[in-house]
């Protein structure tokens, strides 16, 4: 059942200043005026109302959820965690996502990725790849400034994707977190 019923008046005369807009302008520059006036007084007085982050010398804290530039997580012996399984390539929407795959030398059938390469003028930062990965190989990093003068520098590779683990602990934590939730469904006991 809806909150309230509200009866359009499609047959209602409007006046020309109604027509115009102008009530409708006047009702505009008072809420500006009325925030113009909040925000000074908070200036003046030294308890500013706004949020505002000096941006170079300030960063902001982002969410915990925050999905910034997909990385690839570094072991300790400076290796990729990725198997090269190929399942983030697969549920990629914009296919940036390429992956040679390898096979180590001394370790029979275990695989590496050879070339893992993000084409972040295509990536849409959506998470898919993180969702998808079984190793926690690749996760959503707090990194958005990606800006360069030639299209061909965003395609990162596998070196400038490598990210040590420990610089990546908070967004790990979350997607563990995320895992175990206490939220889901009852299985059925049929």
């Amino acid at each position: 059942m809806p909150g309230r019923v509200i009866k359009v008046k499609r047959e209602e005369n409007l006046g020309i200043l109604q027509r115009l807009y102008i009530p409708m302008i006047i009702k505009g520059l008072a809420v500006t005026t009325g925030h113009f006036f909040r925000n000074m007084k908070g200036f003046m007085t030294g308890n500013p109302t706004t949020f505002v982050v000096q941006y170079p010398e300030e960063r902001v804290d982002y969410a915990d959820a925050f999905r910034g530039m997909p990385v690839l997580v570094q072991l300790e012996n400076g290796n990729p965690k990725c198997v090269a399984c190929g399942l983030c390539e697969f549920a990629c929407p914009t296919d940036c996502i390429g992956i040679v795959p390898g096979e180590l030398p001394d370790r029979g059938i275990e695989r590496y990725p050879e070339i893992f390469d993000i084409d972040m003028s295509r990536c849409m930062f959506c998470g898919l790849c993180e969702e998808a990965c079984p190793e926690e190989a690749i996760v959503m990093s707090r990194e958005t400034e990606i800006c360069t003068y030639q299209r061909g520098s965003l395609i990162h590779h596998k070196e400038q994707l490598l990210v040590p683990e420990n610089l990546l602990k908070r967004r790990l934590e979350f997607l563990r977190a995320e895992y175990d939730r206490q939220d889901q469904p009852p299985e059925d006991s049929d």
